[in-house]
């Protein structure tokens, strides 16, 4: 585990909200100098606590309606190869191995119930998949993986 100081947790927090700002900006937000912004980010971008620089998007405005959760069971030892084809598939935006009694927990996101339909058969037909129990979020009340309060 990585140790963060309290500059670090003030950088992260900060580029969590808009990681399009300037590190002059930044600095000026936590009242530290630039130079010392930059020795920071790029101590945490060497340690690979910050992976890259996205944007936050709202998907039902892009026309992505649905959101499902997949539980899954995968058979003979093949859960990480199974879950890595998974990965791979452009609508799924979340993997999870879990504890319990499924294997896996698959979360993705489609335009319409036509594109839905093909999900559950695509990872039915992948060779070690033995079942699969899908639910339709009916409404999202929160979705933000930022944790801005708990660094």
């Amino acid at each position: 585990m990585f140790a963060l100081d309290e500059i670090d947790k003030k950088i992260l927090g900060e580029l969590l909200l808009n990681s399009k700002r300037s590190y002059r900006e930044l600095a000026k937000a936590i009242g530290i100098s630039a130079a010392t912004v930059i020795s920071h980010v790029q101590r945490l971008e060497s340690a690979g606590v910050i992976k890259e620089y996205t944007v936050m998007l709202d998907f039902e405005r892009l026309g992505f309606e649905l959101t499902v959760v997949t539980e899954m069971t995968v058979s003979r030892g093949k859960l990480l190869e199974t879950q890595g084809e998974i990965a791979k598939l452009p609508y799924v935006c979340a993997v999870y191995d879990v504890t319990g009694e499924i294997d896996s927990i698959v979360v993705a996101k489609f335009r319409n119930r036509r594109d839905l339909s093909e999900f559950p058969k695509d990872l039915l037909s992948m060779p070690f998949v033995e079942r699969t129990n899908t639910h339709v979020v009916l409404n999202t009340v929160k979705e933000d993986f930022r944790m801005l309060n708990n660094l």
